[in-house]
């Protein structure tokens, strides 16, 4: 007894004084962040997820592969959402062709075991990998070859969270939902999620899985935004009557919630807008620019910065879990800090929405009917 004691001692000691650290963990700045439970699960999340989509490349197209932040800046990243207590880090089988995945292996093993026993790891499957006819989609081929791979690149055994990275209207719902259930079974994931899906098509897959007593999905992992509200009119009420979590990506619209794009002013270089525009170009009108100009002047009024503003009014959203954001460098984690110090009212909120009367859901809405009118054609 008196041995053991000894030893688990001997093993702390040890820990604390050889272990690597992530940029000099501190304990005041991690009191910050909360945690909020995923959904049904037992996983906890922070109240912020690192988006890792940037690190190799700028999301899954190959055209951008490299134009992303390299390895050093990414440990870079990793570090400060590490100190800021993001324990959440979302990345992607496609993600710069597989550099972001391999980076934040590269990283777990650097910082050691320590670290990575508090790292959730989600990835993602659908886009294209490979010029095979079947490098891509849902299907339990693409699936089971896939988590492999990923597992791999990260220098893990299993996932803690998994998601379909947008619908395949290809391959059946309950193939790709099988699959998960049996990766879920062999130890290799913990729960799974879905991105970029319509809320009827959630609706169905929860069936699915309730009518095969396969394990659900857990969670939705949408764009939403002062921008782009669209999931309030359907999704978010469907997770809250599901008991699903909700952590959406593109919190600042792509940049447009930070005030760097300006009516009649050239766009930043190296910025979305610069190197992938198509997503936001229905908001290049005066009426968003207005909003825009709006939202700035009550965030000086407030003493505060757009960012910080945008990012507080999806932190303090009732069904929200945790928005997920992507910075490019340590610095744009500024805005994440000061929007967690900062906390808003509901009425502070619908103050906030009413500086944006733009349509109901502006290029979100024509994205969801796209889905559909697409799901329809091919039975």
């Amino acid at each position: 007894m008196i041995i053991a004691h000894i030893l688990v001692t001997a093993s702390r000691f040890v820990n604390r004084i050889c272990l690597p650290r992530a940029a000099g963990t501190s304990t005041a700045v991690k009191k910050l962040m909360h945690y909020k439970q995923l959904g049904r699960t037992g996983l906890k999340v922070s109240a912020l997820g690192l988006g890792c989509g940037n690190f190799g490349g700028i999301g899954s197209l190959p055209e951008l592969f490299g134009k992303g932040e390299n390895e050093s800046d990414a440990f870079a990243i990793m570090d400060a959402a590490f100190e800021l207590g993001i324990n959440f880090f979302d990345t992607a089988n496609s993600y710069g062709g597989g550099r972001s995945e391999t980076y934040i292996g590269n990283w777990l093993r650097a910082r050691g075991a320590r670290v990575r026993d508090q790292v959730l790891l989600s990835s993602k499957v659908f886009n294209r990998v490979g010029d095979d006819v079947n490098d891509a989609g849902l299907s339990r081929r693409h699936i089971m070859q896939q988590i492999e791979l990923s597992l791999q690149r990260l220098g893990c055994d299993h996932l803690d969270m998994y998601l379909m990275h947008e619908p395949d209207w290809t391959t059946p719902l309950d193939e790709t939902l099988r699959a998960f259930d049996d990766l879920i079974a062999q130890g290799k994931l913990r729960a799974t999620g879905a991105s970029n899906v319509p809320a009827w098509y959630l609706a169905k897959a929860l069936r699915i899985s309730d009518v095969n007593s396969w394990n659900r999905i857990q969670w939705v992992q949408n764009a939403f935004s002062l921008l782009d509200r669209n999931d309030e009119r359907a999704m978010l009420p469907l997770c809250a009557d599901q008991q699903l979590g909700y952590t959406p990506f593109s919190p600042l619209a792509g940049g447009w919630l930070t005030g760097k794009y300006r009516a009649r002013e050239n766009f930043p270089g190296g910025s979305r807008m610069t190197l992938r525009p198509q997503p936001y170009e229905s908001w290049l009108n005066a009426k968003t620019f207005d909003a825009l100009e709006r939202f700035r002047a009550y965030a000086t009024g407030r003493g505060t910065d757009m960012a910080t503003l945008a990012l507080a009014w999806l932190l303090a959203h009732p069904q929200v879990t945790a928005p997920i954001v992507g910075p490019r460098n340590p610095a744009h984690l500024e805005p994440a800090k000061h929007a967690l110090d900062m906390k808003l009212s509901e009425s502070e909120r619908n103050e906030i929405e009413t500086l944006f009367d733009l349509s109901p859901m502006s290029y979100a809405a024509r994205r969801s009917r796209a889905h559909t009118l697409t799901a329809c054609g091919t039975g």
